[in-house]
């Protein structure tokens, strides 16, 4: 019995009938290819698309938004003719009423929209695109005699929801680790911008030196950054915490310009926090305008929690201001094993309360030892938020 199996490969078998399937395959490849060939000389002559168009930022994007994402325009990109803007909370009336004892009630009912039609809204609340974060939301600024001065956008968008550095959202163990008193050594500014993890808070001294660029270089590297401003301890002027320090002898007008002075320095930080300040911070009608300024300008306080007899918290109830405590200074002792240890403090308090605050400031010992620690928090379970993240859950 005959077998192909044998013979060389690509020699034909004699006798064998071509079959007529191999006509009809060919004409129907050569039939396949001149569709095609047709189909493509369609395409590139025809003027029509084929396809929708892609769609550009000033399709989709409303003015409050292309700002908060970096864009350098003077003229910010518009929504689409005939369609309003408004913001996640636009359909509800919102109405805060201070308690007998001190609790403040927020109460959300139904607003009717004025007018018909689809509405855009501007979700981007929280944080800023990477991209842009060194550049300011010129939204978000307001010119003065002292320079150009955080302010509430027009939309209610406040600077310390577009400078905060995004977080998870999960509910589980988180710190906020601020290191401070930046800007006033270079070298030590540069070496904790470049070593801490970009989960860090950075704070920066308003008596520092330049700060504009050292605030760019954070920025440019994930940080969350707030503005330390000096205020009067108990023992001043023995101790005097430097220029512009707000002090309770000081006439209101005269604090308020002192206060911003300094804010005026830099731009893309989310709040204030004092340093030192014992007596300032313990009288009310000092500290009170000093409070109001801050959360008229959609700042966050964190108040030190270096002096016990601090009103911060009350007044922050009353104003309804983003604010947190510290609950530990981690570096009193400027060791890296002690530091360490107060760290794993800290992680004890999260555990218990949800989260904690804890502050630092720019020594090397300080930076090596939140480096090493943060990266081995991570691993169980510890979420490093900026201090935005506490103080807005904290806002009455």
């Amino acid at each position: 019995m005959g077998s192909d199996l044998h013979r060389p490969l690509g020699q034909d078998i004699k006798g064998r009938r071509k079959s007529r399937g191999g006509l009809f395959r060919r004409v129907g490849g050569i039939a396949t290819v001149m569709t095609i060939t047709a189909a493509s000389l369609y395409v590139s002559v025809s003027p029509l698309p084929l396809q929708d168009p892609p769609v550009s930022v000033s399709q989709v994007s409303n003015p409050v938004d292309v700002a908060a994402r970096g864009s350098t325009s003077s003229t910010p990109s518009q929504p689409p003719s005939g369609i309003a803007t408004a913001r996640p909370d636009s359909a509800a009336n919102v109405t805060r009423q201070t308690m007998p004892d001190g609790s403040v009630v927020t109460t959300y009912s139904p607003r009717p929209r004025d007018g018909g039609g689809p509405v855009l809204i501007d979700a981007q609340r929280i944080g800023q695109d990477p991209r842009a974060a060194t550049m300011p939301n010129e939204l978000l600024l307001e010119d003065s005699s002292y320079g150009r001065l955080p302010t509430v956008g027009p939309d209610g968008l406040r600077p310390v929801e577009q400078y905060a550095r995004p977080w998870s959202g999960a509910r589980g163990t988180r710190i906020a680790i601020v290191i401070g008193g930046l800007g006033l050594s270079q070298t030590g500014t540069q070496y904790a911008i470049r070593e801490l993890p970009e989960e860090v808070t950075l704070g920066f001294a308003s008596t520092g030196n330049s700060l504009q660029r050292w605030m760019q270089e954070a920025r440019r590297t994930g940080h969350e950054i707030i503005l330390q401003v000096p205020m009067e301890p108990f023992d001043y002027p023995a101790n005097n915490p430097g220029r512009g320090t707000l002090l309770s002898s000081n006439s209101e007008k005269q604090n308020l310009a002192n206060l911003r002075e300094a804010m005026a320095l830099i731009t893309n930080y989310t709040g204030v926090m004092n340093y030192m300040g014992g007596r300032f911070l313990s009288d009310a009608n000092a500290l009170e305008p000093m409070m109001r300024e801050i959360t008229n300008r959609g700042l966050l306080f964190l108040d030190d929690g270096s002096s016990a007899s601090s009103l911060t918290g009350e007044f922050a109830k009353a104003l309804s201001t983003p604010h947190a405590f510290v609950d530990l200074q981690i570096d009193q002792q400027i060791d890296e094993a002690s530091i360490l240890k107060r760290l794993d403090d800290a992680e004890r308090i999260a555990r218990r309360n949800g989260f904690a605050v804890v502050l630092g400031s720019a020594f090397e010992e300080t930076v090596r030892a939140v480096a090493k620690w943060s990266d081995e928090a991570r691993l169980r379970g510890i979420e490093v938020v900026g201090v935005s993240a506490i103080a807005l859950e904290n806002q009455p």
